[in-house]
């Protein structure tokens, strides 16, 4: 009689698309943490990892050199994010497991709620939200919660000539928008022309935006990109929104602008030391703060869930997963 094959253990961080869930369990057995509302313990997690042959890890997930060593046997970190940079992928090749990402399908979403925090720090809208659940209604034409307005001003995309920066650039020019953009490789000028951005140096471009964009990576020349002497240069008028990465802004610096009212407000969709957000922009009414939801609709998620999948069915299969950030460990 031929033996049993052993279906292979895999183990999800968090709850994610049920589509993708029953692809996997097709092939494996699934184990889910069933908790959504925080980020996984890491004592779970290296527990987890231990009894696991696939990790199947979200963008939140630190995966650092201690949960990588609690499995020697462990055989592919899948994670559904852009990119790893929460991974060790360095001790990963050390022991050749492979790690994999999914492509950039998260631009229209984030391009919505980049937009969707401009309206609504300017609009003053999350005040208004809290006022009316309060029991208060100032009335229709009261001074009382009067903001700035979205249509016609300028908005400067900080690295943002890539695709979200594109994105929030069509959507800025719905509402009659000026796109001033500003990235350390300029943008040929026939995509300046389609996408409908103008270039300008940086400086002029804090000094001229009603609201500062940022769409840069995160890395040690963007780390702390935005910190006292940018903010010092926008407008006492001016917002900045973030949907980025949040150590892009040197959040103390941050805080101490909104305090001296040397900005008008900030939208922040990422913060500097996540999940801990500063405290003094808690309690700020000029400032909206949302949970890192820049891919957090229903299509995005379940594109992206799935496409874990694929990577880890490719190598189930003995294949080259499609999304492979070190493929040198499939080397013979």
């Amino acid at each position: 009689m031929a033996a049993k094959t052993t279906r292979p253990r895999i183990f999800v961080t968090q709850p994610v698309a049920e589509s993708a869930l029953k692809r996997l369990r097709a092939v494996a057995s699934v184990k889910v943490h069933p908790d959504d509302s925080k980020i996984i313990p890491k004592t779970t997690l290296i527990a987890a990892v231990k009894k696991a042959d696939i990790l199947f890890c979200l963008l939140h997930d630190r995966i650092d050199r201690a949960v990588i060593a609690a499995n020697p046997k462990l055989r592919h970190i899948a994670a559904q994010s852009i990119s790893p940079s929460n991974i060790d992928v360095a001790e990963a090749t050390a022991r050749r497991i492979p790690v994999t990402v999914v492509p950039p399908v998260t631009t229209e979403a984030t391009a919505d709620l980049n937009f969707g925090l401009m309206i609504a720090v300017a609009r003053r809208m999350v005040e208004g939200d809290r006022l009316v659940r309060a029991g208060k209604f100032p009335g229709g034409q009261s001074r009382h919660l009067l903001g700035s307005i979205v249509a016609g001003k300028t908005v400067g995309l900080i690295g943002g000539g890539g695709l979200i920066g594109k994105a929030v650039a069509r959507r800025a020019h719905g509402f009659g928008m000026r796109v001033l953009y500003w990235t350390p490789r300029r943008k040929p000028e026939s995509e300046e022309r389609e996408a409908g951005l103008t270039f300008v140096p940086l400086d002029q471009l804090l000094q001229e935006s009603d609201f500062v964009s940022l769409h840069q990576p995160l890395n040690p020349q963007t780390r702390h990109q935005i910190s006292t002497r940018e903010l010092g240069l926008m407008k006492k008028t001016a917002f900045l929104i973030n949907t980025a990465r949040g150590a892009i802004v040197d959040e103390t610096a941050l805080v101490r602008a909104l305090k001296a009212r040397k900005i008008a407000g900030a939208g922040l969709d990422v913060f500097e030391h996540e999940p801990k957000v500063h405290p003094e922009l808690k309690r700020m009414k000029n400032v909206v703060i949302v949970p890192h939801l820049g891919s957090a609709t229903v299509e995005v998620r379940e594109e992206m869930a799935n496409i874990v999948v694929d990577n880890i069915m490719a190598l189930l299969e003995g294949q080259r997963p499609p999304n492979i950030v070190n493929p040198e460990v499939l080397a013979p």
